[in-house]
């Protein structure tokens, strides 16, 4: 039985709207151009495009494409009278002769790139190195006052070595009494523990990989972290930063802690549980980068339709446009095409700024769409913004991100990702009933999907940020299927050449989620007062220094 009924569900949405601002339905011609959808996505994920890799020909052609887009639409520039804002980067490619050797107890290793190891240098320097750098196993890397952790607790790990572990104590615990249980919090990201071990004067930080804890195999790892890197420009440099970063395999790393003469299971089962203490492993690491350093400006891309009333205020949305790019070393296809990820989230914000410039009357608040850059380095352009924001956050009423759009058919379900936030939540909830569906939480907590993606940076700053999309309940073949075609995409398609559009495709799914986000969208926009967060919100805290009165507009 199929759950979405398009002309039942436009008459009951647009009543749901039109209670909220006062004014008539859209037309029908607001409805999502399916057919426009597939034509961006297609095009975006193109070999004309050449995976979109910023600092490239690729992302020339597609801020030109998205900036375009924009225009032919009729939205205006939303920095001034350009689409653009510039965000400075700096590109450094370390050498395929990267090395680390680990020595000590009468043994010395040297780990091969690539396979054992990926390394790198964020000091914008010609070489980096590390000599004779003791190695201390710091379990999760986190110092989290409000779950009453701290790895770093009695040690000093200036001019050493950190060794670390993925994900978060809860996820390795399973007790919900640890962390959140089985549910990522933002200390378990990768960008958390580097950045922690940087604040403590480590010179290198080794994570340990994990398929399962990190969402990603260790293809993810040698495709992402190899080649030119990309990181935001810094003025020292990023000289105080740890001289050498890296990722090792989950074999390499047992092969070291049994070299150290320690037990890998039962000390990373330790560093689960309160009052682990960090370990000092009786190794030394050597490690070498030779680098190329290359800066330049890449681009966010920005348009706004302004709001019929309160023009002042904004709701956003956010797709990121950046892909991984090429590799000419790769034997075969060396294009990541990045169909899914995000051709399909940039298409699907040019189809809601069509939809929502034939909206008539247009929203009492501004609408922003800003397709940003380097999310695949780290959220890099969304950072920025965040840092230099064109539309000031206090007046920002709520974000909605589209990343990585379902693929797959239409879903009786809704996931929300980092359920339990804001109130944007019931905005989701109150529009997936009326298109006959359900919501829930994230169907894979442990992944830390929302910390992922662009919304977390707009979050951190206060701002009520919502990730969701189609869940894994297929219409036609159920939640099982569902989840076994992420599981199957996520292995063989994700950060890899393989991720190509297909006229195959069936984009009704997709269609229905940006239905969704129109919905939220509108209601955010001509709803009186800012969505709030919720009193328990891990970003709640951040709410007073960044957001505007949470009196109703007038």
């Amino acid at each position: 039985m199929r759950f979405w009924v398009r002309p039942l569900g436009m008459a009951v949405c647009a009543a749901w709207l039109g209670a909220c601002a006062g004014h008539k339905a859209p037309p029908p011609s607001a409805d999502i151009d399916e057919t426009g959808y597939r034509d961006g996505v297609r095009i975006l994920a193109s070999d004309d495009f050449e995976g979109r890799r910023p600092g490239t020909r690729g992302e020339e052609k597609t801020v030109a494409y998205l900036a375009e887009r924009f225009r032919k639409l009729g939205l205006k520039p939303g920095n001034g009278d350009s689409y653009l804002q510039q965000v400075p980067l700096v590109e450094i490619e370390a050498a395929a002769d990267a090395s680390l050797t680990i020595a000590g107890h009468g043994a010395t290793r040297s780990l091969a790139y690539a396979k054992d190891m990926v390394v790198w240098s964020k000091r914008n320097v010609a070489s980096a190195q590390l000599k004779q750098s003791d190695l201390v196993f710091v379990g999760y890397g986190i110092v989290a006052p409000e779950y009453a952790w701290n790895d770093y607790q009695s040690v000093d790990v200036s001019g050493k070595t950190v060794v670390v572990l993925v994900n978060d104590p809860g996820y390795a615990a399973r007790d919900p009494k640890v962390f959140r249980g089985g549910a990522m919090t933002h200390y378990g990201r990768w960008t958390y523990k580097i950045d922690e071990a940087a604040q403590r004067g480590a010179s290198a930080v080794l994570l340990i990989h994990d398929t399962a804890a990190a969402a990603y195999g260790w293809d993810v790892v040698v495709n992402s972290w190899t080649g030119p890197l990309l990181q935001s420009a810094a003025a020292d440099g990023n000289a105080g930063g740890p001289a050498i970063e890296g990722w090792m395999s989950n074999a390499a790393s047992r092969a070291l802690f049994a070299q150290a003469g320690l037990d890998f299971d039962a000390l990373t089962a330790a560093a689960a549980q309160p009052g682990f203490k960090a370990v000092a492993m009786g190794l030394k690491a050597d490690a070498r980068v030779n680098n190329s350093v290359r800066r330049f400006n890449s681009a966010n891309v920005v348009a706004i339709l302004p709001g019929t009333g309160h023009s002042k205020q904004y709701v956003i949305y956010t797709a990121h446009w950046d892909g991984l790019g090429q590799d000419p070393a790769r034997a075969g296809n060396a294009q990541f095409y990045g169909a899914v990820d995000n051709a399909s989230g940039a298409a699907g914000l040019v189809m809601l700024a069509q939809s929502y410039k034939r909206t008539l009357p247009g929203p009492d608040r501004s609408i922003v769409f800003l397709a940003l850059t380097g999310t695949q380095s780290g959220l890099l352009g969304s950072a920025f913004y965040v840092e230099n924001p064109i539309f000031p956050l206090r007046d920002t009423a709520g974000v909605i991100n589209l990343d990585s759009l379902h693929i797959g058919g239409r879903t009786r379900d809704v996931s929300i990702f980092g359920q339990g936030n804001s109130e944007l939540e019931d905005y989701v909830r109150v529009g997936a009933l009326l298109q006959g569906r359900v919501t829930h939480g994230d169907p894979n907590p442990e992944r830390g999907y929302y910390y992922r993606s662009d919304q977390f940076s707009f979050a951190k700053h206060g701002v009520p940020a919502l990730y969701a999309q189609g869940g894994p309940d297929d219409s036609a073949r159920g939640p099982k299927w569902g989840a076994a075609q992420l599981d199957d995409y996520i292995a063989h398609r994700y950060q890899q050449p393989a991720d190509k559009y297909s006229e195959d495709w069936d984009t009704g799914g997709a269609v229905d989620d940006l239905w969704l986000y129109y919905m939220v969208g509108m209601r955010v926009a001509n709803t009186k007062r800012f969505p709030r967060w919720y009193p328990d919100s891990e970003f709640r805290a951040l709410h007073e220094p960044y957001r505007g009165p949470e009196q109703p507009a007038q």
